[in-house]
């Protein structure tokens, strides 16, 4: 049996999960909404603050999305009673953002600035060459980092560039290394 999705999910307090036809799951919690559809194979069920998934039997699919199930719906409770961030670092010289409103502007060694407006349910926060995105669903939050760093990824050479925070870079050697 899958170890993750027989591992009931406890439901805390402030936190109301409704569990409809064909498994459509809805979250609410104090900082907000979020539903989803799952496979109408499984069973889901609220009992005794507690969310338990089942599944009809053990083929390899019904054990894959078992457990996936599980870290989805763990993941929605988690996310409407603590949210999810994610922090981006800007390394390089003359390379900055600031926010305009709800917009953020970024400086990355282009010949323009560039304007990204993030999507609703995404609150975005600068704090000197830090960048942090957040929200309650972590799908989304992961999705949108991961665009804002798309913008100027890491160089392989100088390490300049966005990148996550604590993300650890290799470094290649320059050319002039293997000159003797």
């Amino acid at each position: 049996m899958s170890r993750i999705g027989k591992k009931p999910i406890d439901i805390p307090q402030g936190v109301e999960v409704k569990v409809s036809e064909n498994n459509h799951v809805v979250v609410k919690g104090p900082k907000g909404q979020l539903e989803g559809d799952f496979n109408p194979n499984l069973t889901i069920k609220v009992e005794d603050n507690q969310i338990k998934i089942e599944r009809p039997n053990d083929s390899a699919f019904m054990r894959a999305i078992h457990g996936t199930t599980r870290a989805l719906i763990a993941n929605m409770v988690k996310g409407v009673t603590e949210g999810f961030t994610v922090e981006l670092e800007i390394v390089g010289i003359g390379y900055r953002a600031a926010m305009k409103g709800k917009t953020l502007e970024l400086q990355l060694g282009y010949s323009h600035p560039i304007i990204y407006e993030p999507p609703e349910g995404i609150q975005i926060a600068v704090e000197g060459n830090i960048i942090k995105v957040s929200g309650i669903d972590k799908q989304k939050v992961g999705q949108v980092a991961a665009e804002i760093r798309e913008f100027r990824k890491p160089d392989p050479y100088k390490g300049k560039g966005i990148r996550y925070k604590g993300e650890v870079l290799k470094l290649k050697p320059g050319k002039s290394v293997g000159k003797k």
